[in-house]
């Protein structure tokens, strides 16, 4: 029976009447915008771009005193002529003390340091442990005597061998000590602060010289690293003293003493999840789970975001709210407990970004109610490029502004005339004036929910079945908001993450679907553990168990959904015309979402056909037909050679690595050799082909493998190594051919002749990999061809030129221009015209030797270095090689 009452006035819904806001920040950050970018690109003196600011601030002046719309379009203009004028008055990159440089060329140093960014003890390969701190340079002495005060940034890693195995297993249990070497007793953790003396070998920061490469040069210096050494912890020795400042000290102190309190709180896979999550310290993550995050589109969950800022401001808020704390406190207040835990995090730039939109947000609330989140993110924006003009380049800054844009001008209107306009039918339930008052479709929702519950109240009785009821239909009408923003996010998002990461996010939509909601558990649940775990660790069990609850929810939906098929799908470089085209479809989302429904509608379907043809309509490989490429890539100190024939068949051979079983933090499949490729438009492989099984030449095989899944897997002799295997064995997992080749075999690929020259069928394998297992090739195209030698010696040239007298337009040199590899009689043989050498840069073996170098001059070969010149890529028309470097530093 609904009983007929009469609501009050505040109960009542206001009428809707939606207008669309307009959003003077949102319009002012994007002016600003264009004008760091044409800063950038259009230069004009500072004077130009002063008088031609302030000129358009009085003319706007001027007419909009008179209320005319001229005095808004110039005042944009304004601030597009100061973006420019900003941009080049601070520059786009950061100012370094570059001081130390000089001496970082090999030279033994004995450097006096302060610790300037705290070290974390991490298993490395072979039983070492390392430890990677910031430090910054008091004084240097050289190998001459020479003391030098200079103050510069320096990356230091300190390593030592442990003949205990609890070495990696106190490093993860124990972030603050690793065992040192040779003993027992631990390594300790260098601190902020601290001053250490020690012994190393300066190198600069170097990129890989690839077309699409990180910018990890770059990236050190925004750190404000100018170089990189390594110590061993015997040679490390800690000076008495302190040097450092109060702030930073009192932070890094309180972001240890949370690191400890996480690890005492959780198990230590558990704590290293959280340490990232909540904290940001991913000092204790490894990459398959980093990979994990990844594929399943949900990284932004691994990772200190906006979205942590975000749910613990609006736990903390709405906590407030319900102990009847008043707005402006309460607002205050959270601001507060943001800034308190960006200042713990140490993240950087994205929390400290997150926290001022939602300072801006909360205090635009109070002003603004109904525009206050667009016009907060375009005042936040305007200020953050008004102090660093640098952050709109990032992809960090991108992507944080336009996921919060999607969810304002998509998200928001259109569930505002959706799902918000039928929650208001759950409201003043008794009410019959109420429903008189909803849109007629919403008052019918309501009455036939009122049907059904006085049905169900048969049963079960009038409250049961009226909460039920409420319940169910708000239950579902929350799930169908979060499935639509989670939609429109993952469609929104779909062209930063082909550009910037080269993935589709295929699986991202249900993932984001079952993590979020636990993630929105696991913020407050792990924050109040932490907190009442310094009262005490029987206070802090509930919502420890909560925490490893929604934690076991987040890994096991990642991990499950990750390992789907579906969610390895990697992307090359948009085209140009699919960037405009995908970057119109959001633009024509936002719009239509404030339009009627159809128009609505229809820039969403827009926005899917643009993520869809993003995910799957792949560009043309940038590839010159009638021409045979040899581009030898910059792997640093291995191999890897893209060959690509005059009918576009594309062959990869070898994928770079590290040197020896040591390992690497670097994947050079995924990280070196992949983000190459994906810059060329490649998104497949017609074959790779495996010369030998050293680490060099095979450590990023596998990721290249799971990558591009080429047809073919080309190898020659297989001897006893578990990595070869194994790469082998994910080939054949993947579904890719794997053909062995033997000296003889002759065949056209792609309009080319490829001769295999070595090995000889009858040779056996030896014990392990050696340089002479190498494969070695000759492709031909009409009159030119290229020699492959892998990494082939003196002996094997001897053979190849006794038995098949190559001749070459180009030679890969062998072993990477070793003594051992490019005899007098095997350069007399190939007579070259342009040779390339794979080599790393400042590489300890001392290569390329001078006497081969020496031998290639004498023959008139021209010769190209990876670690000089980066990528080089040889053009063969059937007669005559071009060469082309990437000239990339």
């Amino acid at each position: 029976m609904v009983v007929m009452t009469r609501p009050s006035a505040a109960a009542l819904p206001p009428v809707f009447h939606y207008k669309p806001p307009h959003q003077p920040m949102l319009w002012a950050a994007a002016a600003y915008s264009l004008g760091i970018i044409a800063g950038v690109y259009q230069w004009r003196s500072t004077l130009w771009w002063t008088v031609a600011g302030v000129s358009f601030v009085a003319a706007a002046a001027y007419f909009a005193r008179r209320g005319s719309r001229v005095g808004w379009a110039l005042a944009l203009g304004a601030f597009f002529l100061f973006g420019a004028l900003q941009v080049q008055v601070r520059g786009t990159s950061i100012r370094l003390d570059t001081s130390i440089q000089p001496y970082a060329n090999g030279q033994e140093l004995e450097i006096t340091a302060r610790v300037t960014r705290d070290g974390r003890a991490q298993p490395g390969g072979l039983g070492e442990i390392r430890q990677t701190l910031d430090v910054e340079t008091e004084q240097i002495t050289t190998g001459e005597g020479e003391t030098l005060p200079i103050h510069s940034g320096v990356r230091l890693g300190i390593y030592g061998r442990s003949k205990d195995s609890r070495a990696e297993e106190m490093s993860v249990a124990d972030p603050t000590t690793a065992l040192s070497a040779g003993a027992t007793a631990p390594m300790p953790a260098f601190h902020y602060g601290q001053r250490l003396r020690f012994s190393t070998k300066l190198k600069l920061p170097r990129n890989f010289r690839n077309p699409g490469a990180f910018d990890y040069r770059g990236y050190l210096a925004d750190h404000g690293i100018a170089a990189l050494g390594s110590a061993k912890i015997e040679n490390v020795e800690l000076l008495s003293g302190y040097a450092g400042n109060w702030f930073d000290d009192w932070r890094c102190r309180l972001h240890r003493g949370v690191v400890a309190k996480v690890h005492e709180l959780w198990p230590a896979r558990e704590a290293a999840l959280i340490d990232a999550m909540v904290i940001g310290e991913e000092a204790f993550i490894d990459r398959d789970t980093r990979i994990d995050f990844q594929r399943s589109g949900t990284y932004h969950v691994l990772v200190v975001s906006g979205m942590n800022v975000s749910i613990l401001a609006f736990v903390f808020f709405w906590t407030l709210c319900r102990l009847r704390i008043a707005d402006i406190p309460a607002t205050l207040l959270t601001v507060a407990f943001c800034v308190a835990y960006a200042f713990i995090t140490e993240v950087g730039a994205p929390v400290w970004r997150a926290t001022l939109m939602c300072a801006v947000y909360l205090g635009t609330r109070l002003l603004y109610r109904d525009r206050a989140m667009i016009n907060a993110l375009g005042a936040a924006a305007l200020g953050l490029l008004v102090f660093d003009p640098r952050q709109l380049f990032t992809a960090s800054f991108q992507m944080t502004f336009v996921c919060v844009l999607i969810v304002a001008a998509i998200g928001i209107p259109i569930l505002q005339r959706t799902s918000r306009l039928y929650k208001r039918a759950l409201a003043n339930w008794e009410s019959a004036d109420y429903t008189a008052l909803l849109p007629p479709r919403v008052a019918q929702f309501r009455m036939d929910l009122q049907l059904i519950a006085g049905r169900l109240s048969r049963f079960i009785g009038e409250k049961w079945s009226r909460g039920l009821i409420r319940g169910t239909a708000g239950f579902v009408l929350v799930a169908g908001e979060l499935f639509f923003i989670s939609a429109v996010m993952q469609m929104g998002l779909a062209l930063p993450m082909a550009y910037y990461f080269h993935r589709a996010t295929t699986i991202g939509w249900p993932a984001n679907l079952a993590v979020v909601p636990l993630m929105q558990l696991l913020m407050p649940t792990a924050v109040a553990a932490l907190a009442l775990g310094y009262i005490s660790p029987w206070l802090a069990k509930i919502p420890a168990l909560l925490t490893s609850f929604a934690l076991a929810g987040i890994t096991g939906t990642v991990r499950g959904l990750s390992g789907l098929r579906l969610a390895d799908l990697r992307v090359p470089m948009p085209s140009a015309l699919m960037i405009a085209l995908a970057g119109a479809a959001l633009v024509l989302a936002m719009w239509a979402a404030r339009r009627r429904a159809a128009l609505a509608v229809g820039g969403l379907a827009a926005l899917l056909a643009a993520s869809l043809a993003l995910a799957f309509l792949t560009p043309a490989p940038k590839v010159h037909p009638g021409l045979l490429e040899v581009t030898s890539i910059d792997v640093g100190e291995g191999d890897s050679i893209l060959l690509v024939t005059p009918l576009g068949k594309i062959l990869l051979i070898d994928a770079g690595g590290p040197i020896g079983p040591g390992g690497s933090q670097l994947d050079f499949g995924e990280d070196v050799v992949s983000p190459y490729l994906w810059t060329r438009g490649i998104s497949h492989l017609d074959a790779i082909a495996i010369t030998h099984g050293h680490s060099d030449h095979i450590g990023g095989m596998a990721a290249v493998l799971k990558n591009f899944k080429p047809a073919e897997l080309w190898v020659g002799l297989v001897p006893p190594s578990q990595a070869l295997e194994n790469v082998i064995a994910t080939a054949q997992a993947l579904g890719v051919k794997v053909v062995r080749h033997w000296e003889g075999d002759e065949f056209n690929f792609g309009g080319a002749t490829v001769s295999v020259l070595f090995p000889p069928r009858d040779l056996p394998a030896g014990d392990k990999p050696e340089n002479n297992d190498s494969m070695v090739l000759r492709v031909a195209y009409r009159a030119s061809s290229v020699l492959l030698e892998g990494d082939a010696e003196k002996r094997v040239e001897r053979r190849v030129a006794a038995l098949h007298h190559p001749s070459a337009s180009l030679l890969k040199v062998g072993h990477h221009g070793s003594a051992n590899a490019t005899t007098p009689e095997f350069v007399a043989c190939a007579r070259p015209q342009f040779a390339i050498i794979s080599v790393g840069s400042g590489n300890s073996f001392g290569l390329p030797r001078l006497e081969t170098l020496a031998r290639l001059q004498e023959a008139g070969t021209r010769v190209y270095r990876t670690d000089l010149d980066g990528a080089v890529s040889f053009y063969l028309d059937g007669h005559s090689v071009t060469a082309s470097v990437a000239a990339l530093q």
